[in-house]
Formats: C-alpha cells, sequence, structure tokens
C-alpha cells in the first residue's frame, strides 16, 4: 500500500525507526491533495505554510531524541472546529470572515501530541444534513463515485481519509455525522460516551467556546483502522480542564473480551420506522456469519432492547429541541403556535419534528427522564449482550441531492421511496442514550460502494466496540483505497 494509505500506527513506526521525516510525509499529502482534490473538494481550508513548518518542528523535536503519539502525522479537522487563525464558518456565508484566536480544545490536545494539521475539511451548512455542500466551499463528492455524497456532517473528514489526505481526522456527531460520512465512503469512526470528549471549542461562528457539554452532541476520531481510532480517542477523552481546573484523563474500563468468541452481540436488522436496504443487509449478515464461524454468541431478538419506535421519537424531540434553543425569538414563537395546532394525543415521529422545537424546560425535563429510563433498559441489555450491531443508514452512499430540504427529500431503497429523515433512526439508537458506536468498513454493495455497520456498546465502555472492530477488521478486512 503506497504511503499515503499508511496507518499512523505505522507511520508513527516509519518516523521512529528514521526510514521518513515528517516533512517528507507532509509534502506527499500536500501533493496529493494538490493533484486529487479538486474533484473531490474535501480540505476546505488547506493550511499547508503552518504544516511543513509543524512538520520541521516535529523533525527537530524527534532529533532531540523526543517523541508523541502523533509526533509528525499529517492529519486534517473538521471546518467546524476552531483553530486559530483559520475560518470557522459552518458553512454559512454570513460568517465567511469570521476567524477564532483560539484553537478548540481537541485541536489543542492533537497539537499538543505533535500531529501536524494540514488543513480542516467540509461541512454542510450549519452541520445540519447527511451530505456535505455549502454556498461557501461547494459540494464534497465521495472518492468512490464522485455522483455520490461523502456523507454529513464530517463528510469531508470521511473523504479525505479515503483519498489519502492524512492518517486521521477530528469529526463531530449528534445525528450520525461521524458514522454516516464513514459508512459511505469505507473508514472507520468512533462516536464516543457523551461527555468523553471535550467540545470546547466546537461552537458555531462568534459562540463562546465554553466547557459545557452538549445535549446529545460528541467529538471523535475518523481513521482508516479501528486500531488508529483507539490512538486518537486516547488523546480526546478526559474531561475538559477549564472545568476541572487541572487537566487529567479518564480511565475508561478495559474491553469486555479480547477473543471473537467470547463476544455476545444482539443484531438489529430492522427498524420499525424504515427499512434496511439489501446492500446494509447483506453486510450485517456477512458480519454475523464471521461472529458465528469465530464462535461468538449472536441473537436476533432480544425482549430487553428498547422500543425503537420511542427511542427514535425521543431522539428527535431531544435533537430538534436542541437545535431550536439558539433560533430567534420570533422564529421560536411561530414554532410553538405551529406546534400547538398538534392534537396533544398523538405523539409520533413525524409530530416530533413539529414539536420538539417547541419544547419548553418543562417538556425537556420530561424528556431527559424518559431518556434516562431507556437509559435503564439499555444497562440491562448490556448485562446480557457485549455489543449491539445494527445499520449506520439503510442504504449505501446515494447520489447528491441538493435541491430540497430534509423534509421534503426521499430516499431510495431497493426501488422504494421513504422519507429521507427516518433514516436518522439509525443514528439516534446510539446517540439518544449517549451510548458509544463504532462504524467500521463490513463490505461492498453491488455497484461497488463501500457499505459500513456500527456496533454499539455500553456507556463508558467505549473499548469494548473499539476492540471487536479491531478483532472484526482481521477477520473481513477493512479499509481499501477507492479504485
Amino acid at each position: 500500500m503506497e504511503r499515503s494509505y499508511l496507518s499512523a500506527e505505522e507511520l508513527a513506526t516509519a518516523l521512529r525507526g528514521g526510514e521518513v521525516t515528517s516533512l517528507e510525509l507532509t509534502e506527499e499529502a500536500i501533493a496529493r491533495i494538490e493533484r486529487d482534490d479538486t474533484a473531490i473538494n474535501a480540505l476546505c481550508v488547506p493550511d499547508f505554510d503552518r504544516a511543513r513548518a509543524a512538520a520541521q518542528r516535529a523533525d527537530q523535536a524527534r532529533a532531540r531524541g523526543e517523541d508523541g503519539p502523533l509526533l509528525g502525522i499529517p492529519v486534517t479537522v473538521k471546518e467546524s472546529y476552531n483553530i486559530a487563525g483559520l475560518p470557522t464558518t459552518w458553512g454559512m456565508p454570513e460568517n465567511r470572515d469570521f476567524v477564532p484566536a483560539e484553537d478548540a480544545e481537541q485541536v489543542a490536545r492533537i497539537t499538543a501530541a505533535g500531529a501536524v494539521i494540514l488543513g480542516k475539511t467540509n461541512v454542510p451548512y450549519m452541520l445540519q444534513d447527511i451530505q456535505t455542500f455549502n454556498d461557501i466551499y461547494g459540494v464534497t463528492n465521495n472518492p468512490w463515485d464522485h455522483a455520490r455524497t461523502s456523507g454529513g456532517s464530517s463528510g469531508g473528514s470521511a473523504a479525505a481519509l479515503a483519498a489519502g489526505f492524512g492518517a486521521l481526522s477530528l469529526g463531530s456527531d449528534i445525528a450520525g455525522s461521524l458514522r454516516t460520512p464513514a459508512h459511505f465512503c469505507g473508514v472507520y469512526a468512533h462516536k464516543p460516551t457523551l461527555g468523553l470528549a471535550s467540545t470546547r471549542g466546537m461552537v458555531p461562528p462568534h459562540a463562546p467556546a465554553l466547557p459545557s457539554p452538549h445535549d446529545l452532541a460528541v467529538v471523535g476520531p475518523m481513521a482508516r483502522t479501528a486500531r488508529d481510532l483507539t490512538l486518537l480517542l486516547d488523546i480526546m477523552a478526559g474531561p475538559d480542564p477549564q472545568t476541572l481546573g487541572v487537566a487529567y484523563r479518564l480511565a475508561l474500563p478495559p474491553a469486555r473480551h479480547d477473543r471473537l468468541a467470547d463476544y455476545r452481540v444482539l443484531i438489529i436488522e430492522d427498524h420499525p420506522l424504515i427499512p434496511t436496504g439489501s446492500a446494509v443487509r447483506t453486510a450485517l449478515n456477512g458480519v454475523a456469519e464471521t461472529l458465528t464461524g469465530n464462535g461468538a454468541r449472536v441473537d436476533r431478538h432480544s425482549p430487553l432492547l428498547p422500543d425503537l419506535t420511542e427511542a427514535a421519537i425521543l431522539y428527535v424531540e431531544l435533537l430538534t429541541a436542541f437545535a431550536a434553543a439558539g433560533f430567534p425569538l420570533e422564529r421560536y414563537e411561530q414554532i410553538r403556535d405551529q406546534a400547538a395546532q398538534l392534537d396533544p394525543a398523538h405523539r409520533g415521529y413525524d409530530t416530533a419534528w413539529l414539536r420538539g422545537p417547541a419544547f419548553t424546560h418543562r417538556d425537556w425535563i420530561r424528556a431527559d427522564n424518559l431518556r434516562e429510563q431507556h437509559r435503564r433498559q439499555w444497562r440491562q441489555l448490556f448485562t446480557e449482550y457485549d455489543i449491539v450491531l445494527c445499520p449506520v443508514t439503510p442504504t449505501p452512499a446515494f447520489p447528491h441531492d441538493h435541491e430540497h430540504g430534509l423534509g421534503e427529500r426521499h430516499i431510495d431503497i431497493d426501488g422504494t421511496t421513504h422519507p429521507f429523515h427516518n433514516q436518522l433512526a439509525w443514528a439516534g439508537v446510539a446517540t439518544m442514550p449517549g451510548l458509544p458506536a463504532t462504524a467500521i468498513p463490513a463490505g461492498r454493495s453491488p455497484e461497488g460502494l463501500p457499505v459500513g455497520v456500527q456496533l454499539i456498546g455500553p456507556m463508558y465502555e467505549d473499548r469494548t466496540p473499539l476492540r471487536l472492530a479491531e478483532l472484526l477488521e482481521q477477520e473481513i478486512g477493512g479499509f481499501q483505497p477507492p479504485r
């Protein structure tokens, strides 16, 4: 495999062995971006001069005998993270000139670990799509098929990894924004347990970079191997030092098992709100066969599983309440007037998109209490199982669709159209209760597109799905360069 596709772990070994310098790796990455990114448009804010300077500093540090987990390794960062001196726009034209003065906490952490930041990757407008396009930086294409989306909202990061633009990337997730792009582009991503990694500085333009947690939203690692996810998560994990006065790292429990044979896995193949397409179903069953073939316990039904429809409704209510918190008062009052027309006796997935944005604090407290009941059910389930295996979305990457809003679009699943936003129900399975979930490559569609699945684990036991991802990578393979 050419050097642009080596893992961060492999690059670190080569750097420590003197086989290559950081400046050489950085120049190779820059040359590749300049050659290939015109067609993909993954890196929207290049930062090549500072990357070269950082690479030179890394080589000088190594010459002095210093080391670090990411020392000299080229990486990218999602545009929504603040990086001092670079624009943070979230794809909003009115903020194209906003330049923060301080790095986001996670940018500071990877910089301290020695990473060389090549630049920032593209995002959808306000991060609110599972495609990546905006009026400032344009459309990011899937490296496997430029007519298809790379996913969103971390679509630029996933496309960059698939195209060989750096070994790692920082992303974020509230509605599958780490997992969906990884699934669409054939790479790995990990949505950490809610609150595990500090989100400070991953905020909209002009918003204060506060250490307070964001309900549902997380930041997380993206990579081309499962082991690299763990490498980057170990740097990202831990509370914000501004919250505690001193920095420290949270000691996560070890993985529950170290052999495939010991894992107990529940497969959720179908969701009551949207069918699973044949390509994703085939990938799920392929992983199931690998697990059973290696002695793992695999079940397809359990009375311990929380009600998926109620979970999806609650997820949308919390998601839209969170999004609407920043709406102007006039818009919020309009939404409340619309929600007041709803039948109070009807609480469904469709009405959740209208009811959630109008939540009062009293409404949110009730919803949060219901979420705690779901968390209790998940804790019970994870006494019987170690992992829940399920789709990320119902299909592989779909053709670009920029003509309509989310509520007006449709998704084609094996020749039948379904409401576009219903596919977010799969993201909500892990997001609503705050569970960790690892997206892994699991096969190819008949058209040759990547297909991924997600491994959902117990709260604060992120190492369990990450370790299973490593073990499965050894059996079924992992990332492959687009061809």
